[in-house]
C-alpha cells in the first residue's frame, strides 16, 4: 500500500460534517465487525472493543499482524448507509500506538473482497482528528474514480506487515 501524505488536522471552523459513528456524543454505529486474514488462511489475531481509551469512548482494534501463510491484516469494518451530497473526504478521530494503519473504502461497484480505494494515516499515543481527503485515496485492484454516493463500506486496518496493533476510534464522519 502506498502511504498517503500525512493527514491534515482538522481546522478550527470546518464545514458540517455527515457523523457516521461518534463514541463520545450521539449515537455509536452498533454494526462494526472485527475480521483477519484468517479468511485466507493467514494466522493473525486479535479482537475489536468498545472502551474508554485517554478519558474518551473508543472502539478499539487490537491484536497482533503476522505474515505467515500468506496473511498480514487485522481489520474493523462498517457498512454504510447510502450517502448523499458532495462530500471530500473521511474525518477520523484516533489515538494509536505511534503505527501506521490503513483505511480502506469500498464501493458499490466493487465485486470482489480484495478490491478497495486505500490511504494509510499515523495513529499517535493521543488523540487526533485528521482528514482524509478522497483524491488521496488509490484504488487497489480497481479502476475508477472514487464517488462519495457509491460507498458502501469503511474498514479501519492494521496491515502489511510483522506488528503489534493498537487503534482507537472515538468519530468516523464524512467531511465537505
Amino acid at each position: 500500500m502506498k502511504p498517503a501524505e500525512t493527514p491534515v488536522q482538522k481546522p478550527p471552523a470546518a464545514a458540517p460534517a455527515l457523523v457516521i459513528d461518534d463514541r463520545g456524543g450521539g449515537a455509536p454505529a452498533t454494526d462494526w465487525r472485527f475480521f483477519t486474514d484468517a479468511v485466507m488462511g493467514g494466522v493473525s489475531g486479535g479482537a475489536m472493543s468498545v472502551e474508554s481509551v485517554a478519558g474518551r469512548a473508543a472502539l478499539c482494534l487490537r491484536g497482533r499482524v503476522r505474515l505467515d501463510n500468506n496473511g498480514g491484516f487485522i481489520q474493523m469494518a462498517l457498512d454504510l448507509p447510502a450517502v448523499a451530497g458532495e462530500w471530500r473526504g473521511i474525518e477520523i478521530d484516533v489515538l494509536g500506538n505511534g503505527r501506521r494503519y490503513g483505511l480502506h473504502l469500498r464501493t458499490a461497484g466493487m465485486t470482489r473482497p480484495w478490491q478497495s480505494y486505500r490511504t494509510s494515516f499515523e495513529a499517535a499515543p493521543a488523540w487526533r482528528t485528521l482528514l482524509l481527503p478522497f483524491d488521496e485515496f488509490v484504488p487497489y485492484r480497481f479502476s475508477g474514480a472514487l464517488q462519495a454516493g457509491d460507498l458502501r463500506r469503511v474498514g479501519l486496518l492494521a496491515i502489511g506487515e510483522a506488528f503489534e496493533a493498537e487503534l482507537a476510534l472515538g468519530r468516523l464522519a464524512l467531511y465537505r
